[in-house]
């Protein structure tokens, strides 16, 4: 390797299909990683991403500030800065802004779904269908 695979979070286009700023930083696509992709999530006070869950991968988020409520199969789990959270593979799980602050969120998700398209399952109505999905690549 030459050069380390650096991608700054002001360089990726903010995706909000799901609700939220979601940005995918490192990725097959943007690296060309091949275990897994992650990013940064902002939600604003009362924003919210959909409920959804992932049939391959595991989710780790970890919070870098605000305070957030993640429903786990309908249970609610607190977060606030500091706190890190795993979502097995097939929990469905709803992240909101609970405060009056916005929220910052790393996350990463491995391992990577054998395609882009199976990665993913919504379980609710989206806030912006009309977007496409966050360009993740790979197989």
């Amino acid at each position: 390797m030459t050069a380390a695979p650096l991608v700054s979070v002001e360089d990726v286009e903010a995706n909000r299909r799901r609700g939220g700023d979601i940005r995918v930083t490192l990725s097959p696509k943007t690296v060309g990683c091949t275990s897994g992709f992650g990013g940064v999530l902002r939600l604003g006070p009362g924003e919210f991403v959909t409920e959804h869950y992932h049939p391959h991968s595991e989710e780790f988020l970890h919070v870098i500030s605000g305070e957030l409520e993640m429903d786990m199969d309908g249970q609610p789990v607190k977060l606030r800065g500091g706190d890190s959270l795993l979502v097995p593979i097939g929990v469905r799980h709803r992240l909101r802004n609970v405060a009056t602050e916005t929220a910052q969120v790393v996350f990463h998700l491995s391992p990577l779904a054998p395609r882009p398209e199976l990665g993913h399952v919504d379980t609710e109505t989206l806030p912006r269908p009309d977007l496409a999905n966050p360009a993740v690549g790979g197989v």
